[in-house]
Parts: C-alpha cells; structure tokens; sequence
C-alpha cells in the first residue's frame, strides 16, 4: 500500500482525499491508453491485442516507447502475484514476432517509426494496484527492462502513478558496455575534455536517483525514469547537446547555454537545450537535470 496521503486544502482546514483502487481493472486500462504519451511516455498501439499461439491470450496494450523500444503494459485491479509472469510471457511472443510488431508500428506511424525499433531494449510496465515486496524482488532478477508502476485513484477526478521497481534489462551485458564505453573514454581524453565532460554529465544523471535506465542509441544516448528526462548527444568539436523534459518557460534562457527548442526537430527528447563546454556549464546545469527529473 503506498504511504501517498492527499490532502484538500480550505480556508477552514485540511481534508483527507481517501484513495482507491478501480472499480474494475479495465478502468484503469481505458483511461491509460486514451493518455499513454503524457501518463508513460509510450505511443499508444493496440489494445487487448490477440496473440497467435497454441494457448492464445491478448497483450493488454502495446506501444513503442520515446526511444523507440516496444512496449507491452499489462493491467491488474489490485495485487497480483502473476502480473509479472504474463507480461513476461507475453514480451517471448513478442520478440518471436517481431514482423507483427513492426506491421502495426508501420500502420500507425510510418515506415521510418518501423525501421527504428529499438529490440535490444523491449520493456514491460505493470500498472496495478498494488505489488508486494516478492515482486520489487522478482523484476530484479530478470534479465528484461520492467517498470511496476502503482496507481491510486483520489476522488472522482485524480490519479497517482508512483514507480514502484524499476530495472534495466541484461544487467552483465550492461557492465560490458559501461567497462567498453569507459575504455573508449578513456583512449578519447587524449583529444581533448569534452570526452571527460561527457563521462561526468553520465555519472551525475545516473545518480539523480533510483531506477534510471540509461537507453543507448546511435543518434543520443536517453536516461529515464519511466519516461525520459534527459538525451546526451554525442560530443560535437566544441559543446556537448543536452536536451531535458524541463520546460522552457519556466527558466531562464541564457544564450550559449540553454535554448528552447519547442518544435525543432533535434536528436532525442526534450524542449529544453543544454549547452555544455567546460566543467563549470556542468555545474551550471545541475538544477536544470534535477528540475527535469522531477518533471517525470
């Protein structure tokens, strides 16, 4: 049970607004998919989607996530002890069929979208109502990127969405890539700071707290805490790209330094750019990380 309390403020006092769960679980579901983007971060697809195995079933929702890495979302009412399972289930299935994913990423938002699937990161999300401290165990040892998201109903009009677990999948492989990429920085430093800059812009996002997976593709490399916050760019001849969810009316624009790139299109995601040059933009910029972290 999350410890979340909601008050209603008055002239007069504090109300408790007591939570709950779902009348029924598909509640939840319509209301999720009809706002996947803004709620998960995940471009809706399909809904209670019909797999063809020999013991069938239907994927509750499926989507492709801000980096283009597919995404199966599976609902439960309250607490389920199989939520987890199934999804996994059906993540196998997907990964066995990935032209039907790619047929239905095509249909809806192009052949580009489809040729950008990113299948060595696949995610799952279990929204319920609530999980017990087996599960935040269990995702820990799979070898797959879940997210155990808990929702609470507040009223008649709110919803709370709190991350419960979150983990990066293959663990050991991703060990391998860190040793790599500081291998690579390491032989890089010789051609000046910027390589430095960009280790130490990884280590401070990557500490802003618990659960951030850090999705590599070749364009930027995304960090995220169900939804990205945050899209380093490799290093250019001179500055560093940053581009954060903060928004960007409710900073300061310094020119040479941040940007609002609302509607330009740019690698990655986020209206707000960082410039980075030196260590001291780094320190510059650590409110804005913070403040873009707290966004999602």
């Amino acid at each position: 049970m999350s410890g979340l309390k909601l008050f209603h403020t008055t002239n007069s006092g504090v109300t408790e607004v007591p939570p709950r769960l779902a009348e029924v679980e598909a509640d939840v579901q319509d209301l999720i998919e009809a706002h996947m983007e803004t709620m998960l971060g995940v471009r809706f697809l399909a809904s209670e989607y019909v797999i063809d195995c020999v013991d069938g079933g239907r994927i509750d929702s499926l989507g492709v996530d801000e980096n283009f890495a597919p995404v199966v979302v599976e609902y439960k009412r309250g607490t389920d002890p199989g939520v987890i399972h199934q999804g996994l289930y059906y993540m196998a299935w997907l990964m066995a069929h990935k032209d039907a994913f790619q047929n239905l990423v095509r249909d809806r938002f192009g052949a580009s979208a489809a040729s950008q699937i990113l299948w060595s990161a696949p995610r799952l999300i279990c929204v319920a109502g609530d999980f017990t401290r087996y599960d935040a165990h269990a995702v820990r040892e799979h070898r797959r990127s879940i997210d155990l998201v808990r929702y609470r109903y507040f009223g008649n009009d709110l919803i709370g969405l709190e991350t419960v677990a979150s983990v990066t999948g293959h663990p050991a492989r991703a060990r391998r890539v860190r040793r790599r990429a500081a291998g690579t920085m390491s032989a890089r430093r010789q051609d000046g700071t910027l390589a430095e800059l960009a280790e130490a812009v990884n280590e401070v996002l990557l500490s802003l707290g618990d659960g951030i997976t850090r999705v590599q593709r070749k364009q930027y490399a995304a960090y995220q805490r169900l939804r990205n916050f945050a899209c380093v760019c490799p290093p250019q001849q001179t500055k560093l790209l940053v581009y954060l969810k903060a928004d960007p009316k409710a900073v300061d624009i310094v020119p040479g330094f941040t940007r609002d790139v609302t509607g330009l299109g740019h690698h990655g995601t986020g209206d707000l750019e960082v410039q980075l040059r030196t260590e001291r933009d780094l320190d510059r910029a650590q409110d804005l990380f913070r403040l873009s972290y707290a966004a999602v």
